[in-house]
């Protein structure tokens, strides 16, 4: 999430850090800065990934290569490496399986 702030330093703020506009560098906030709430939101979001991501590939497992668009092992990487908020498992689930 990226949004300017109001002043005339020009910030940049982003989900967990911040970039200023002068440096180019980014600040990291550690995780006991983050307030409760931010801290809440990481881990259901970590968790709904992480459950897309098991479950799509609980399915492409089970799956025989036929009912599969495209190939298994090329599917079983992009869901487990691509760090995609749960665009590739969903994209799996509605695109990578074909219809019995």
């Amino acid at each position: 999430m990226l949004g300017r702030l109001a002043g005339s330093n020009r910030r940049w703020v982003l989900a967990v850090g911040e970039l200023t506009a002068e440096s180019g560098t980014m600040a990291r906030s550690r995780w006991r800065d983050l307030d409760p709430r931010r801290r809440r939101l990481i881990l259901v979001c970590a968790a709904v990934e992480g459950g897309l991501k098991i479950a799509a590939l609980i399915d492409l497992a089970r799956r025989p290569a036929q009912d599969v668009r495209g190939s298994k092992p090329l599917w079983a990487v992009a869901i487990a490496v691509i760090n995609s908020a749960g665009v590739v498992p969903i994209g799996y689930w509605v695109y990578g399986r074909r219809r019995s």
